[in-house]
């Protein structure tokens, strides 16, 4: 679930307290008091990718109706490690930052060393006394959280992002290595997942991924949620056509197959194609660009702001997801809101947004030939064909209201039972 907005979300100041919302009534009054939750992230702001843009969106969210809210996360440099007041989505909270090393093979991937984050857990919950904790991965902030969490009775929530499969591929260990890592990380899943009240994850088929490499039952899916509102369809006939990807420049993406399917497009069949977002893929993705001969028509944008994101939405013809390995996708849904068609991997979970036909059409992931195929019926459908895709995915896209995230959430938390 990956998106490329600015890194600028961070307005940092210091010390501890969760800055007071004079704007937001008191709800006490009315309706359940507000809970002090502490969410816990191994990516977070200014991170780029889903699992964080979820964890800072749910933050707002729940900072906005009304709770007090606290992250830890860890520190993006050894300068920034301790407890700040932090601008996310446009809405300041406490934010609780443990010192963090980078992953040597991975471009910006930052990481808490395992045998400290029982510690950090500890002198966090010592601070906040939360009425509720989740955590956003097993691996180690959620493990040391759940630890604690656990030891004083406090609820826990956990949410999986994460496939152990897709961590290896930043190992550079050889494949028997990985191998056994990825047994290893499935049963730590395991063990954290079971001492949460309630699992979640963002689709039904991401919960059944989940279900078939642990035990834990049940797992309950629950979108990643999008305010619709804040992207601008444009409803008028297409003047240019111009494929869009956004998202991590990284091996499960598999951008190879999208550069391979333009290469056989007919020249005259589109006007270019904008690749949104970085990662450590992005100079051979260049060179193969170059060397099929399209470097006049792919733009590698890198990371933009939030306002350059939406309106490279706003612009495009249609949306290609091609990467094998989305527990939902943001970046999908955020392009559904925009009102773009989408040409998406049959993989794991993009065929919950994707129907054949309806908002676009699904492709054999390893085949370039079928996507080159499903982008052309876009590119070439009649205006009245098109408008029928687009009105689709703004209809489709009204069941991940953010709105119904956060009720969701905030029912667990107190332990009120939900259906999916």
């Amino acid at each position: 679930m990956q998106t490329p907005h600015a890194t600028q979300r961070l307005a940092a100041t210091t010390l501890v307290t969760t800055p007071s919302r004079p704007d937001v009534p008191d709800r006490a009054a009315d309706g359940p008091r507000p809970l002090t939750v502490l969410i816990g992230a191994d990516t977070f702001a200014p991170d780029v990718n889903g699992a964080a843009r979820f964890a800072e969106r749910l933050a707002a969210g729940l900072v906005e109706r009304g709770h007090e809210l606290h992250i830890l996360a860890p520190a993006a440099d050894h300068h920034r490690v301790g407890t700040f007041v932090e601008e996310i989505e446009g809405v300041p909270m406490t934010v609780h930052r443990a010192r963090s090393w980078r992953w040597y093979a991975h471009d910006w991937l930052r990481f808490v060393l395992p045998w400290r984050s029982r510690h950090y857990a500890r002198r966090t919950l010592d601070a906040v006394q939360p009425d509720v904790v989740h955590f956003q991965s097993h691996i180690v902030i959620g493990r040391g959280l759940s630890i604690e969490a656990e030891k004083r009775g406090i609820r826990i929530v956990a949410t999986n992002h994460t496939m152990p499969e897709n961590i290896v591929d930043f190992t550079k260990m050889p494949a028997w290595v990985n191998r056994i890592l990825v047994r290893t990380q499935w049963k730590a899943a395991e063990r954290a997942f079971d001492r949460a009240s309630a699992v979640t994850t963002p689709t039904r088929k991401a919960a059944e991924f989940l279900e078939g490499n642990t035990h834990t039952r049940p797992v309950l899916p629950v979108s990643c949620g999008i305010d619709a509102s804040h992207y601008t369809p444009d409803l008028a006939p297409r003047t240019t056509r111009r494929i869009l990807f956004v998202g991590r420049i990284t091996l499960e993406k598999h951008l190879h197959v999208l550069l391979e399917a333009v290469a056989k497009l007919d020249p005259t069949e589109y006007d270019g194609v904008d690749i949104v977002g970085g990662g450590d893929r992005e100079s051979d993705l260049k060179a193969q660009t170059a060397k099929l001969g399209l470097g006049d028509r792919v733009v590698f944008h890198g990371r933009v702001d939030d306002e350059e994101l939406r309106r490279l939405y706003t612009q495009a013809t249609v949306f290609a997801m091609p990467s094998i390995a989305e527990l939902q996708s943001i970046a999908t849904m955020e392009a559904m809101a925009s009102g773009l068609p989408i040409v998406a991997a049959n993989a794991m979970a993009l065929p919950h947004l994707v129907h054949d036909g309806e908002n676009g059409w699904l492709f054999d992931p390893e085949s370039a030939d079928d996507l080159a195929e499903k982008l052309r019926r876009v590119l070439t459908a009649s205006p009245e064909d098109y408008s029928a895709l687009q009105r689709a995915s703004l209809e489709g896209v009204r069941i991940h209201d953010i709105a119904r995230t956060l009720s969701t959430f905030e029912a667990l938390y107190r332990g009120e039972p939900v259906g999916e």
